[in-house]
């Protein structure tokens, strides 16, 4: 920094880097806001809205900052429009991070539903077919003994399934009793047990495919497959499964059957814009994840920033209260501000305190009414002394027209005093 650079000097570039800063992210604003509106209105439509929206922001925000009345409405605005910007910016975000994240997360979770599905279905399948080999080779025994012994079929039994078969076999005999009466022997009742036998290792060997279908699904299923594929693949499956064959077997009442995941469930990939929006907002109400958070706080981030910075920087870009008001008392008096406030400065006197004060009868029109507003605003004071009338200045007022006057500007050395 240059010797003899004045502080106003040295912050007017800080400034106007901030008020770029606030126009920048008030771009970026305004991109996520019109590509979240685009996913439901018009192009033409989300361009004007989103345009309108981010001015009404960064206006609003300025006013804020420059001026002192009626700012709760001018919040209240602002707080409105931002709702309505972070929004939009927040479905445009995380539609942003679905397209590339959302599908191998749902793909992921449908392949773990899915694994899960299979492992209780290879379980059911398990189980009834250790059951059918068991009524298989009991039955094969009750030919035997039905051959060498007889009356087999009369006899009751523990299993609920092979007592069926009983009395389904004495049943079909009391058609043909008086030819082939009940005893040892050649007959037909050792040959309807052999007949059931047969149907059980059927049904176990129908079971047994169904389990090596669900093992070879197992070990070709990819996590990362398209939904539709993955969901195909296990319904081929799951709907070759004899499941009343496996209730039947198990004969433990009605069997809790898995399901196969909803497809809508697991979509990975949305089918339109409007659709997206949908999922953004339903998501983010039902099953907020850290993507819906990142999506929602990063909006939020960009609208509060552009705010305080809008507010921060306006009002030193435009100038502050009393650089306008100075600017006014010149214009009034038909000077330039440095000299203005060199003549103005140079009429100040010690106060009470150590207070600078000037003379009411040494003001120019100019110098009054800058003095006077400064009185409405509570940074000057009136007092009386000896019948005169003399204003007190604030010493914040007084320190910053003192720096005004440290870097000369071209009418300050042209109205400079000869010799000076």
């Amino acid at each position: 920094m240059r010797a003899g650079a004045s502080p106003a000097a040295v912050s007017r570039p800080l400034v106007v880097s901030l008020f770029v800063a606030s126009a920048l992210l008030s771009v970026v604003s305004w991109y996520t806001t019109q590509q979240g509106m685009a996913l439901y209105l018009s192009p033409w439509f989300s361009v004007l809205a989103s345009l309108g929206i981010q001015s009404a922001l960064v206006l609003v925000a300025w006013l804020v900052g420059l001026t002192r009345t009626r700012r709760a409405l001018l919040v209240a605005v602002y707080a409105i429009t931002a709702i309505v910007s972070i929004a939009f910016s927040y479905v445009s975000l995380y539609t942003w991070f679905s397209v590339r994240e959302r599908p191998a997360v749902v793909q992921r979770r449908l392949y773990d539903a899915l694994v899960d599905a299979g492992g209780r279905s290879q379980e059911l399948l398990a189980a009834a077919i250790a059951e059918g080999q068991t009524h298989a080779l009991a039955l094969e025994e009750m030919a035997a003994a039905e051959k060498s012994h007889g009356y087999v079929s009369r006899s009751g039994d523990a299993d609920p399934w092979l007592a069926r078969v009983r009395q389904s076999v004495a049943e079909e005999a009391r058609g043909y009793a008086a030819a082939y009466p009940e005893g040892a022997g050649l007959g037909l009742r050792y040959t309807a047990f052999e007949r059931h036998a047969r149907i059980a290792q059927q049904t176990v060997a129908r079971l047994q495919q169904s389990q090596q279908a669900f093992a070879d699904l197992g070990a070709t299923l990819r996590p990362l497959e398209p939904t539709e594929g993955q969901l195909r693949a296990f319904r081929r499956v799951y709907d070759a499964v004899p499941w009343k064959e496996v209730g039947d077997s198990l004969h433990a009442g009605p069997i809790e059957v898995p399901t196969v995941p909803a497809y809508s469930d697991f979509v990975d990939r949305s089918a339109s814009s409007q659709e997206d929006l949908l999922i953004a907002f339903g998501e983010l109400v039902s099953a907020p994840t850290g993507r819906h958070a990142t999506a929602l706080a990063l909006a939020t981030f960009i609208d509060v920033v552009v705010f305080l910075l809008a507010w921060a920087s306006g009002p030193l870009f435009f100038g502050s209260p009393e650089e306008r008001w100075l600017a006014a008392g010149a214009a009034l008096d038909s000077k330039d501000v440095q000299v203005f406030a060199r003549d103005l400065v140079s009429k100040l006197r010690p106060g009470p305190q150590g207070t600078a004060g000037v003379d009411e009868v040494n003001l120019s029109a100019g110098e009054r009414q800058l003095c006077l507003v400064m009185t409405t605003n509570g940074l000057a004071a009136t007092v009386e002394e000896d019948g005169r009338q003399s204003y007190l200045i604030d010493p914040g007022v007084h320190q910053r027209l003192v720096e005004a006057l440290a870097e000369r500007s071209l009418p300050l050395r042209a109205a400079a005093p000869a010799g000076s």
